[in-house]
C-alpha cells in the first residue's frame, strides 16, 4: 500500500496492511510534526510534493526494501499540505517473518524516502521559515 494524501493518516490501517499469518514481526515507524528545531519553536510544518515522482519513488523504495530484506510487506503513506504540532506526517509499515529484517527494512525505507523522494518541508516559526535542508542556503 502506498499513499500520498493531504488528509490525515491512521497508522492501524498501514500496519494491519502488513499483517500476514508467516509474519513474526509488524514494525510501524511514525514522523510526527514536533514542537521545536535547534531550541526553535516551531508553530506548524507545509509540506509540498511532486505527486507522481513521489507516489512511483515510495512504490520503488517499497520493492528495494521487499526484495533486500525478503520481507512480506511494506507499505507507505506520506502527507503533505499543511501539518500541526503532534500530526502522523509519516507512515512506513513493514510486515517480515523475523524482526531483525523488518528494522532494518524500516530503517532503509525511512533513510530513502529522505534522500530520494521529491518531497519537500517547510517549517514556521514565530519569527520565519525555512525549508529543511536549506537553512543555509539564501
Amino acid at each position: 500500500m502506498i499513499l500520498l494524501t493531504r488528509e490525515p493518516l491512521n497508522p492501524q490501517v498501514f500496519t494491519r496492511s502488513v499483517e500476514d499469518p508467516g509474519n513474526g514481526a509488524v514494525v510501524t515507524f511514525l514522523g510526527v510534526t514536533r514542537n521545536q528545531t535547534d531550541g526553535r519553536g516551531v508553530l506548524y510544518l507545509e509540506y509540498e510534493a511532486y505527486p507522481d515522482m513521489a507516489e512511483k519513488m515510495l512504490a520503488r523504495i517499497a520493492l528495494e526494501a521487499e526484495a533486500r530484506w525478503s520481507i512480506r510487506r511494506c507499505s507507505i503513506a506520506h502527507r503533505f499540505g499543511r501539518l500541526e504540532i503532534g500530526e502522523v506526517s509519516l507512515v512506513v509499515a513493514i510486515g517480515s517473518p523475523h524482526r531483525t529484517e523488518a528494522f532494518a527494512a524500516c530503517a532503509y525505507v525511512v533513510d530513502r524516502i529522505k534522500e530520494h523522494v521529491p518531497i519537500w518541508k517547510k517549517e514556521f516559526f514565530a519569527d520565519g521559515e525555512v525549508w529543511v535542508g536549506m537553512e543555509g542556503h539564501h
